[in-house]
């Protein structure tokens, strides 16, 4: 797969994903929001709740779920964008992770609290 088609495919589950998370009452906040240290999706208010959340593009015949795919380094690094994110906001809301895996189907599976900071 090459870079481009990839970016594209990765955009269309990012605005699936959005989308589906509006319609669940979700308000976003940020989209891609980058450091050095790492990249968040979509970064959500969920009531008095701050979900970051990281999307996956699922293809056919990939093994395991969305949180299965998001390896320890790749946590941390969601982990670090968070903390940096939240060093630029008043206050300290209650946070959580969130996967979001979009099939090419269009189906959606989102897993709430799929893992903790300290995981």
């Amino acid at each position: 797969m090459t870079g481009r088609r990839s970016g594209d495919i990765g955009r269309a589950a990012e605005d699936r994903a959005l989308a589906h998370l509006q319609a669940a009452g979700l308000t976003l906040r940020e989209r891609n929001f980058r450091l050095r240290r790492g990249e968040i999706d979509l970064v959500m208010q969920d009531g008095d709740e701050i979900a970051f959340v990281e999307v996956r593009a699922r293809q056919p015949g990939q093994f395991g779920d969305g949180v299965e795919s998001i390896t320890r380094g790749k946590r941390s690094r969601l982990v670090a964008a968070a903390a940096g994110w939240l060093q630029r906001q008043h206050g300290e809301p209650a946070t959580r992770f969130d996967v979001v895996a979009v099939s090419p189907d269009g189906a959606i599976e989102w897993i709430v609290d799929a893992f903790r900071a300290d995981d």
